[in-house]
This record gives C-alpha cells, sequence and structure tokens, in this order.
C-alpha cells in the first residue's frame, strides 16, 4: 500500500474565520501540489480526509487535480487532529496491499500517524505537505516526505 499523508493548506486562524477555510495563499499551494501530482501521473484509489472545512477543501482541489471522483472522497474522524492515529490504521486495513491511499488531515494526527507507522522519530508537516509511506502487512517505510514549496517547483518545471 502506498499511503499518502497530506496536511491541509495553510487556513484563516479561526479568529478571522469561525470555520478555518482555506486562505487563498492555501489553495495556491494546495492547487500546487495537485499539478506536481499530476505531472508525476499519480492517480489514488481512495481519497480520505477529516471532516473540517480546509481538509475537506484541500481533498477537493487535489482530487480535481488528479481527476478522482469528487464524490468519493470518504470523510473520516480517524483524521481529525486529535484523533488517535491506531483508529486511522484499522480503518486502512482491509485496503488491498496495491492501494494508493490520500489522506488530508491535521496536525499533531498526520505527525502523530507517521511515528506510529515508522515506529517513532520526530516528523514535521508544513500546510500542503505530502509524506508517502510504503505499507507492506504490518510494516512501513517513509519513502518520501516534500515540502509543498519542493511540489510548487516540480509543477512548474514540468
Amino acid at each position: 500500500m502506498q499511503l499518502y499523508l497530506m496536511r491541509h493548506g495553510l487556513a484563516y486562524s479561526e479568529k478571522e474565520d469561525p470555520l478555518c477555510v482555506l486562505s487563498p495563499e492555501g489553495i495556491d499551494q494546495v492547487k500546487s501540489v495537485g499539478r506536481a501530482l499530476r505531472s508525476l501521473s499519480l492517480r489514488f484509489d481512495l481519497i480520505l480526509a477529516s471532516p473540517k472545512r480546509r481538509a475537506q477543501q484541500t481533498a477537493a482541489l487535489i482530487a480535481e487535480s488528479v481527476r478522482y471522483p469528487y464524490s468519493d472522497i470518504v470523510s473520516t474522524e480517524s483524521a481529525l487532529p486529535n484523533a488517535h492515529p491506531s483508529a486511522l490504521i484499522r480503518l486502512l486495513e482491509p485496503e488491498p496491499d496495491d492501494s494508493r491511499i490520500l489522506v488530508v488531515g491535521h496536525l499533531p494526527h498526520l505527525a502523530d500517524l507517521l511515528c506510529e507507522l515508522c515506529g517513532g522519530g520526530k516528523f514535521k508537516l508544513g500546510n500542503a505537505d505530502l509524506a508517502c509511506v510504503e505499507r507492506v502487512q504490518q510494516a512501513s517505510t517513509l519513502t518520501s516526505l516534500l515540502p509543498n514549496s519542493y511540489l510548487a517547483l516540480l509543477a512548474a518545471t514540468r
């Protein structure tokens, strides 16, 4: 299983907008990442996202970029900021070994999930950053951790 973990794009603060929707800069970040993923011909078999608006917006923009049906995005509380990583891991267990799955969520959950999958360590994910974990049976390997700025450069050069 190729598991892609993406933090939502930059959002307004709760003080600026109680729904914490993506800011214009956040929308641009996510669109750049989407262009990079499209240029790499990356496709997903499943997209999961936190029910929070900023994660849903991020998932929708990525889905549009890689031609994944928006209506097939699965909203799950297992991707909320304070969800326990084991809940998401259990949710993914029935998925086929050759699946490519994108999870769009938040900190601290995504960093905790990476720690759980990779057996420890510290991981930093900025807004719209992307990590890829290869999961074979119960073993996981972090194969990449790409900042959105790198992905934006990749999108611009293709």
